[in-house]
């Protein structure tokens, strides 16, 4: 049962990149549009990147942070829309959703990665330690 979860937690965590690369060949492939495939594919793959964090979160300290993440995404389009707003004197919520969705990849893509080092690092060093 442990290596089934180990294999589930394994794949959940790689299914950004996967994501990521399906969307961007699908697209890619479809509309022949360099650009509109990147574009596509960013926004998919935000979606598993979010919940690869808590994913991987779950597995480094056994505690879901999905409610701190929701909390997060909620100030971020909080945040986003009072910018626009003072910036633009009126609110375009498709621009302002855009925004707020591409900035959601930038901060969740760093912190996969940094947990992903975090995590390696973690583990080869509680590997050394049992020697």
């Amino acid at each position: 049962m442990g290596i089934f979860l180990s294999w589930i937690a394994g794949v959940l965590i790689l299914i950004p990149f996967i994501a990521y690369l399906l969307v961007f060949f699908a697209v890619k492939l479809i509309t022949n549009n360099h650009r509109r495939a990147v574009s596509y594919a960013i926004d998919i793959t935000t979606l598993f990147l979010i919940l690869s964090v808590n994913e991987i979160a779950f597995v480094l300290w056994s505690h879901s942070f999905l409610w701190v993440i929701i909390l997060l995404l909620l100030l971020i389009a909080i945040g986003f829309v009072f910018l626009y707003r003072y910036m633009r004197n009126e609110i375009i919520y498709s621009k302002v959703f855009k925004g707020f969705w591409r900035f959601n990849f930038l901060l969740f893509c760093a912190a996969y990665i940094i947990l992903m080092i975090y995590g390696l690092t973690r583990s080869v060093l509680d590997s050394v330690a049992m020697n």
